[in-house]
């Protein structure tokens, strides 16, 4: 069986390589929930996001100023509350199946997304990520540089205008959230061939039933505050928390060294250590993102929940070098939109076009 290996600078130890096989080992070793600090984060955070729109809504009748700039911590915990939903998704909140369903599922009600559908398309993207030939509804699509000069002048277009970040980020993921996710359709954009879908019963089943838990939840809601204060206060809440989270989603994956492999050259777990970033956030940010950004380790074992992602990480310091990325080095991804297969590695369109 070949090893992999993966390139480490300037470790703290001075170790030139290690084995991706015994960084997964080591990651699989804090695999597992443990119960009470998964019902603290659980409560701790939903009473502060309670509290704070409870204070937004308040604020409403002072000044709208103090009602917005409340919307920045709210989204942080709404952000906050998604990587608990996600976490149940990868059955890593709680020992017990049906305890993280059902809890996903309310979170989904808080977040408005349709949990089982995002569980299953999610869990394909861990699945695929990475594969050339497997490229899933669970990522941001990203095509070769052969296959963007194969394509026509008008798909080159469609292509370019998805690959905005004014389309992708700033518009795209709040009208994904709100409307694409209560809409059961085909979810991928089909620019390669590389794609795989789920059924659409499976699809339109939980976005239905989400649906309606929303009306209900949300129309009750509506009962004790009125229907415009919960609108005025929960959209900006929640187009703040979907920018917060496609970036992160776009940075975890989109960066200049990141990892491709048609499938028969591809590796799980080294697709997995290798086509993740480790965002290097400042702590309070790392908090409200629930330690995400520590992505790698999350590709490599997903069955770690978010509180125990850093402790993985202080036990393995060679882990803090692979892939890392600051807030200022991450902005240097934006303008990269294409696979390059002959470099292996992420690059912009313009020198694609001028060969």
């Amino acid at each position: 069986m070949q090893t992999h290996h993966v390139e480490i600078t300037e470790t703290p130890d001075g170790v030139d390589s290690v084995s991706v096989k015994d960084i997964a080992a080591h990651c699989n070793s804090y695999k597992g929930s443990d119960a009470k600090r998964s019902i603290s984060q659980l409560i701790t955070t939903l009473v502060l996001f309670a509290i704070t729109c409870g204070l937004m809504l308040y604020s409403m009748d002072i000044s709208y100023w103090i009602t917005a700039f409340l919307t920045l911590p709210a989204a942080g915990l709404l952000t906050r509350i998604f990587i608990f939903q996600h976490d149940c998704g990868h059955g890593s909140f709680f020992a017990s199946k049906k305890a993280n369903d059902w809890t996903g599922r309310f979170l989904g009600l808080l977040t408005v997304t349709p949990y089982d559908f995002w569980r299953r398309a999610h869990n394909l993207h861990h699945a695929t990520s990475g594969d050339l030939d497997r490229r899933s509804i669970g990522g941001i699509d990203t095509i070769t540089v052969r296959e963007y000069q194969s394509l026509s002048k008008w798909r080159k277009f469609t292509y370019r205008l998805y690959r905005n970040p004014l389309v992708l980020l700033i518009l795209g993921t709040p009208f994904y959230v709100m409307i694409l996710q209560r809409i059961p359709h085909n979810q991928s954009t089909h620019f390669h061939e590389g794609y795989k879908t789920l059924p659409m019963a499976s699809i339109w089943k939980s976005m239905m039933f989400t649906n309606a838990a929303i009306v209900v939840f949300y129309g009750t809601l509506s009962l004790f505050v009125g229907l415009g204060p919960l609108l005025t206060i929960y959209l900006p809440i929640l187009i703040v928390t979907s920018w917060a989270g496609g970036w992160l989603f776009f940075i975890q994956h989109q960066f200049e060294d990141a990892y491709w492999q048609g499938n028969k050259n591809w590796d799980r777990q080294e697709a997995a250590l290798m086509g993740s970033s480790y965002y290097a956030l400042p702590k309070i940010l790392q908090w409200f993102t629930g330690n995400i950004g520590l992505h790698h380790i999350h590709h490599l074992c997903s069955k770690i929940p978010n509180y125990k992602l850093q402790e993985c990480m202080d036990a393995r310091p060679e882990l803090k070098n692979i892939n890392r990325l600051t807030l200022r080095e991450s902005l240097k991804s934006l303008p990269l939109k294409l696979w390059d297969e002959q470099k292996n590695k992420m690059v912009r369109f313009k020198p694609v076009e001028t060969v």
